[in-house]
């Protein structure tokens, strides 16, 4: 997994509560359990305006020209700005690959759904929680400037503007470690090689017979 360290990014604004895992990556494109590939994907049914499929060229496809990923002035985006609830309905894992394939690395909202939330950490996207009028302020301040950026900082805790000021967030510390290390469940897994190794080896000299080759 990519280290998370900071970001200075572009703010795309997705103006809409409760927006589920199935608006995030359609039910059909759940058959790869590929990570990658599914950007293009991404939000399909709002940024598109015929039936997308798996396999199909995504270039060529008609545009809804209002969805906001399809403005201009949003292009490049690695930080998604949306309402409370983000990324509630089924537990898909597909949700943060397909985020994370656009581009994002960093999602912004006053709340998460819980499964999510813990599959963006464990796909190297920051989750970060503010509260509702702080939201409305990003809103508003993204909405009237284009080009907007906001600087993440993980180790720092800290989310900076263009204007100087600066807002803290917080983030359980086992999961800021895993981001700045760039650890998902299978790193943090091999991290512990030497020992999981010396335990088969101790195991196979006490329980020689769960070894043995069987004969018929």
């Amino acid at each position: 997994m990519e280290q998370f360290k900071q970001v200075d990014g572009i703010v795309v604004p997705l103006d809409r509560a409760n927006v589920d895992t199935d608006a995030i990556i359609p039910k059909q494109f759940l058959k790869s359990i590929q990570r990658s590939g599914f950007g293009p994907n991404a939000f399909d049914e709002w940024r598109y305006l015929d039936q997308g499929e798996p396999g199909m060229a995504c270039s060529d496809r008609p545009l809804n020209r209002d969805f906001v990923l399809n403005q201009p002035r949003y292009q490049g985006g690695e930080i998604l700005l949306a309402r409370e609830n983000f990324g509630c309905g089924s537990s898909r894992e597909h949700a943060p690959w397909a985020l994370k394939d656009y581009g994002f690395r960093v999602i912004i909202a006053p709340s998460f759904a819980d499964i999510f939330f813990n599959n963006c950490f464990k796909n190297g996207i920051l989750p970060i929680v503010l509260e509702d009028k702080m939201v409305d302020r990003l809103f508003s301040e993204v909405v009237a400037k284009e080009g907007y950026r906001l600087q993440i900082d993980l180790e720092q805790q800290q989310i900076a503007g263009s204007d100087g000021g600066t807002l803290p967030f917080s983030v359980d510390p086992f999961r800021k470690q895993c981001l700045l290390e760039g650890l998902d469940d299978i790193g943090l897994t091999l991290r512990h090689l030497d020992e999981i190794r010396g335990f088969e080896q101790q195991h196979r000299k006490n329980c020689p017979w769960l070894f043995a080759e069987v004969t018929v």
